[in-house]
Order: structure tokens, then sequence, then C-alpha cells
């Protein structure tokens, strides 16, 4: 059955507005669809949330993220703004070049730092290309550079785990 954004939940039935006019705002600032994103596929902040490795599971992604930094964490609209943009480059990433069945979502937040981090099976590495002013493609990574403050990879036994950090407000 589907679930936010084609999100695939066996058993679970949920029906996502058709217009983002008619989402209601939970106290955390965050919408209908992201909490229930979180409800489904679980707290990318306590746990390894996987996603199916298909271009729909983007958006489901950044709702998740959108209800972790903005409802769980509390951050303001441009961190929340910024941290979406760029799992959806990772995710884009990882769902374009790594042939994988799933990826993993995982977020952290230390004293003045969030990290969020997109795992795949693949040890192929993301490669930050030069972009120029009339390219289409090729700018994920270009994104994640100039609005990360820290971005790598770290190569795991089975796959990697390309992350970004970003500095926010101590709690």
């Amino acid at each position: 059955m589907a679930g936010p954004e084609g999100m695939q939940q066996p058993g679970r039935h949920v029906s996502a507005p058709a217009s983002s006019a008619v989402l209601q705002r939970r106290p955390g600032g965050i919408d209908e669809v992201a909490a229930r994103a979180l409800e489904l596929c679980g707290d990318p902040s306590v746990d390894e949330v996987r996603l199916p490795s298909r271009p729909e599971s983007a958006a489901t992604a950044r709702r998740l993220t959108e209800s972790v930094v903005r409802g769980t964490w509390g951050l303001g609209a441009q961190h929340t703004e910024y941290a979406v943009l760029l799992v959806s480059e990772l995710v884009g990433n990882a769902v374009r070049h790594t042939g994988a069945r799933t990826f993993g979502l995982r977020m952290m937040r230390r004293r003045g730092w969030i990290r969020i981090e997109v795992r795949d099976p693949s040890r192929g590495l993301p490669c930050l290309l030069p972009v120029r002013e009339l390219d289409t493609s090729g700018r994920g990574l270009f994104l994640v550079d100039k609005l990360a403050d820290r971005w790598g990879v770290d190569l795991m036994p089975r796959g990697k785990s390309t992350w970004f950090e970003m500095r926010v407000p101590e709690r």
C-alpha cells in the first residue's frame, strides 16, 4: 500500500493530501505528510531508516529530514531548507549511481552541529565535478560542497556513508 510520496509500507495505508495548501501544520512546524513519514518509516535520528532505491524515495527522505530538523530538533527555516536540499542531492546520487536496492538515512545532532548520512552498499566514491553555468546535471555535490560546512565519504566494510555536517545553534 502506498505511503507518503509513494513509499511502500506493507499493511499500512496513508492518504496524502493532494495539495500542500491543505496540509495541516503540527506543533513542531512540520506538516502532516512529514509527520506521517516519520510514523511509517521510523526516526532517522534514532536509528538508520532503510528506503527503497527509487526516485520517489527522495521525497520521503526530504519529509523525514524536515520532520527531524524542524520538528524534533526545532531548527529554523534556513537550516531545514538546506538540510532538505542536501539530503535530496545525496539520495539522488545513491539512487542514480549505485545500483543498490536500498539506501539508509541517518541523522545525528551534537552540540553546535548536525550530521546527515546517506548509506549505500556501493564502494564507488562520489566525485565533485566542476560545474559550468549551462550544465543541467552534476550539480548535486557542488551544492553539498557550497551549503554544508563539511562533507565527506566514509568507506565501510560493505559500502559507504556519504555525509554532510552543518553548524547549528547550540541547545
